[in-house]
């Protein structure tokens, strides 16, 4: 080896030895301690933050490739929120930010699904996106995909692996193009379902006398600045034909702003607390009160509330306060189960980052989350199916019988459906019902959905029969508030103990 080589090597050694001597001083951390021998936190914060700086700039100056300041700040941003283990609190690029935009201010493009996907994934618990809810007359919606499903892919790729950006881009596009997404419905039924993306509007309440009664249908499907007018206008409408009682139906309802929810509460509550928030810092808390110059709806008239696991956030929270005041009765499934208040902060004119800021309480100071509001009567829409039914039921949606006989004849019938659904049931034994109603799916795909299907939702008709039966008092004082059914279950558990 001549000497010039030689000195080449011994130059660039001890410039490396100098480097990782400079690098390992310029990231040691000292814990510093105040007088009574804890952890100084203020210097502990500033020595964090000062490594932060130092790593991000020695990544800079010496990675073996530039690299691309955005890509290392987007990356310290989604790791150090997704280090908190919230789902709910997670860093907002530009293409999130905008879609959050398109969302609340009530139509985006897209296929019409609120999801969900948690941030770790095991083997016991994949990480694949949870159908939160369907948004009404969505593709989603009308394709049949319902709250609780699993999208376990999208365009053949598995959606364990993608991170919840990934999940939006893929999911959304120009409208009128396709996505085809394969679904996982309880333990073993898989089928593959072609969306294509539609503007999504988001509606906010339908609502209707329900035929030959004096019973008022209203479905919040969302809440927005608009709800609490919209719930009015169905009041009045209410009135002039003298209801008597009223349903409101807040399934897959995924929530919405706190403030619409609590205008719609003081419609029925007329004294006390709706709901209070409680954060950290209890100057941060709030508590939000009833006025009786806000109350619209009768007094003293049966309202049944439909529940399931679609209902999430501010539905639980209109739930939980009607049922803490003995107001309503609830029928159907146990809620989503979602009690903390997030804010959503700007760090750029183009992305920012959504965190939980608090927690919010019931009147009955019951908080629900990772727990949901159970129903005073509990209904199943959809039966519990054995791995037998399951593999049946699969077998009967990738035959595409139905789907082929609807095109066929699109302007089937009601008796032709069910003479149809009938047949199917024999042939496959699968109860009728819920044939009946992959018939309507598919049939509806080119209309808006009906604001009520008596013949498939056995949940609504439960509601009505308990309205017809005329002994809603008696129920009512049978009905438990959140805050009694908690200490019971509290008392239980300590008796096993």
């Amino acid at each position: 080896m001549n000497n010039s080589k030689l000195l080449k090597k011994i130059v660039f050694s001890l410039s490396l030895v100098f480097t990782l001597l400079m690098s390992s001083s310029c990231f040691a951390q000292s814990k510093v301690y105040t007088k009574n021998g804890l952890p100084d936190n203020k210097v502990s914060n500033y020595n964090y933050e000062r490594s932060i700086k130092d790593v991000f700039e020695f990544i800079q100056q010496n990675y073996v490739d530039e690299v691309d300041p955005k890509v290392l700040y987007e990356g310290a941003l989604k790791g150090m929120l997704d280090s908190l283990g919230d789902p709910y609190t997670v860093y907002l690029d530009s293409d999130y930010m905008r879609d959050l935009n398109d969302t609340t201010s009530g139509s985006f493009g897209g296929v019409g699904l609120t999801i969900s996907k948690p941030v770790e994934s095991t083997p016991e618990k994949p990480a694949y996106v949870l159908v939160s809810t369907p948004i009404e007359d969505g593709p989603g919606a009308k394709a049949g995909i319902r709250a609780g499903d699993y999208i376990i892919e999208i365009n053949g790729d598995s959606t364990i692996t993608m991170t919840m950006n990934e999940v939006l881009q893929k999911l959304r596009g120009k409208i009128g193009e396709s996505v085809k997404v394969t679904i996982l419905r309880g333990q073993n039924v898989r089928f593959e379902v072609e969306l294509v993306r539609a503007l999504i509007e988001v509606p906010t309440a339908k609502y209707g006398m329900i035929e030959n009664t004096k019973i008022g249908y209203i479905r919040l499907i969302e809440f927005t600045p608009e709800t609490a007018n919209k719930l009015q206008d169905a009041v009045n409408l209410f009135e002039k034909n003298n209801y008597n009682s009223m349903i409101i139906d807040l399934r897959d309802n995924p929530g919405g702003l706190l403030t619409s929810v609590v205008n719609v509460a003081d419609k029925f509550i007329d004294n006390g607390t709706i709901v209070s928030t409680r954060s950290r810092l209890s100057a941060q808390g709030e508590v939000f009160s009833a006025s009786s110059k806000k109350t619209t709806v009768k007094k003293d008239i049966p309202i049944i509330v439909l529940i399931n696991r679609g209902s999430a956030s501010a539905s639980e929270i209109l739930a939980g306060a009607l049922k803490d005041y003995h107001l309503a009765y609830l029928v159907g499934e146990r809620t989503y189960g979602k009690g903390s208040v997030q804010q959503v902060l700007n760090l750029s004119s183009v992305d920012g980052f959504k965190i939980t800021m608090a927690r919010y309480y019931t009147p009955s100071d019951v908080n629900i989350d990772k727990i949901g509001i159970p129903p005073d009567r509990e209904i199943l829409l959809f039966p519990e199916l054995s791995k037998e039914e399951e593999e049946k039921y699969l077998e009967l949606i990738n035959s595409g019988v139905i789907e082929k006989q609807c095109k066929s004849n699109p302007n089937m019938t009601e008796s032709e459906v069910k003479v149809r659904a009938y047949n199917l049931s024999e042939k496959y034994g699968i109860e009728a019902r819920m044939i009946r109603k992959l018939y309507r799916n598919e049939l509806e795909k080119l209309k808006d959905s009906p604001l009520y299907d008596l013949d498939f939702d056995i949940q609504l008709q439960e509601a009505i029969n308990i309205i017809n039966k005329g002994d809603f008092k008696s129920l009512m004082k049978s009905a438990k508030t959140l805050k009694q059914l908690q200490d019971e279950v509290e008392k239980d558990q300590k008796e096993k103990k």
